[in-house]
């Protein structure tokens, strides 16, 4: 599968873009009117921040207690019943005079419902796509996401004019809605990909299966401490310039697009195998130019070609899937999404912490040393992956330690 034509006429793939697309675009327009409506109740930037990313954060809660949820539901029920879950979660937080413990109880509600939501989303992926089609389908996923997120947060600022903070909630809420309607409707019932009950001791025993294969770890590794590194990089965009902290944050989204895009679609199949390597080097290496603390131009130029780089996941995505099998993809990918969250916040507080210390321009370059070092050391080893990985239609596991 190679051209954007080809994917969407896979059966149920249109349906599984919808789905996720308006998904996103609840989470976005939601999360916005959230923050605005705790930080003019509060006038607390901290709790203003966590009001929207909190959800985010306690998805590594869920991919500790929940992801063997991902693989043991029928795929179409979970998806529409996450889904509703998600619009009740958003129109509580809409009442007015909800008490704070109320409101902080449904956030960490939300973000237990995400980790699961991605999890199966991205599963079904794998189901619905024939052999091959993975990458192009994430790739496609993941534009549609940051142009989502882009628009969602210009269409919530109107909203929230318009219709006030809780009137955008209730639109978030609306959004889900019609997201669990499109998930009802437009894909097919299909069983669920692993037998047995989901549970927090399954959980713990899959999640240990996941990790307990060393070319898998690496995997995992490359996925979460690369490109959480520099993400650090990007927290500190702010305190570096803060009149162009905007357009640095545009630019990076406009280089992630343009990685995500390439790599999905023109990519052959031949240079996949050694291409991830460069493209972490990549996303690292224009940040060095961060020492010499130059313009706005050189500095955005640099931000732009870095950003390419994050099109490495899809890759390793790709790989992940080749050496897991079929039974417990959904909670592989689950598993990747909450620790790359993870990874990013610890490396936005480290990069913060350096930051205090130094400066930002020299804490960008410490973190973009440090993620060239970790890729430079991780190399040989995704090779080894490479040559242990069974054919993506094995179900044996990789060996051992």
């Amino acid at each position: 599968m190679r051209t954007y034509r080809e994917l969407f006429r896979s059966p149920e793939f249109t349906p599984l873009f919808a789905a996720s697309s308006l998904q996103v675009a609840a989470m976005t327009v939601s999360g916005l009117a959230l923050s605005t409506l705790v930080y003019a109740a509060t006038g607390s930037p901290l709790l203003s921040a966590l009001s929207m990313f909190g959800p985010s954060l306690v998805q590594v809660v869920g991919a500790a207690t929940l992801l063997s949820a991902a693989d043991r539901l029928p795929p179409r029920a979970a998806m529409t019943g996450l889904a509703l879950a998600s619009a009740g979660g958003t129109a509580v937080l809409a009442i007015p005079g909800l008490p704070g413990w109320a409101g902080l109880i449904t956030v960490l509600f939300l973000g237990l419902v995400a980790s699961v939501a991605g999890a199966v989303r991205y599963g079904l992926l794998s189901e619905i796509l024939p052999s091959g089609g993975f990458l192009l389908g994430r790739s496609v996923l993941n534009m549609s996401a940051g142009t989502t997120q882009i628009g969602g947060f210009a269409a919530g600022a109107a909203l929230v004019t318009v219709l006030s903070p809780r009137g955008t909630l209730l639109a978030g809420a609306a959004l889900y809605l019609l997201a669990a309607g499109v998930a009802r409707l437009g894909l097919t019932r299909r069983p669920p990909r692993a037998a047995g009950r989901p549970s927090v001791a399954e959980t713990w025993r899959t999640n240990g299966r996941l990790l307990s294969s060393r070319p898998r770890r690496y995997v995992y590794i490359a996925l979460w401490v690369p490109n959480g590194l520099i993400v650090g990089c990007e927290a500190l965009f702010v305190p570096y310039s803060p009149g162009s902290a905007g357009i640095l944050l545009a630019l990076a989204a406009a280089g992630m697009l343009i990685g995500d895009t390439l790599t999905g679609r023109f990519v052959p199949r031949r240079w996949r195998e050694g291409l991830a390597q460069h493209l972490y080097l990549l996303l690292a290496a224009p940040y060095l130019v961060f020492a010499l603390h130059p313009s706005l131009a050189l500095a955005g130029a640099a931000v732009l070609l870095a950003s390419i780089g994050f099109s490495t996941t899809l890759l390793l995505q790709e790989r992940l899937m080749i050496l897991t099998p079929a039974d417990i993809q959904g909670q592989a990918l689950g598993l990747h999404s909450s620790g790359m969250v993870a990874m990013q916040g610890i490396a936005a507080t480290l990069a913060g912490t350096v930051a205090q210390y130094t400066s930002p321009a020299a804490a960008m370059t410490a973190m973009a040393a440090l993620s060239i070092a970790v890729t430079l050391v991780l190399a040989p080893r995704l090779r080894y992956a490479d040559r242990r990985s069974p054919s993506a239609s094995s179900p044996r596991e990789p060996p051992r330690l």
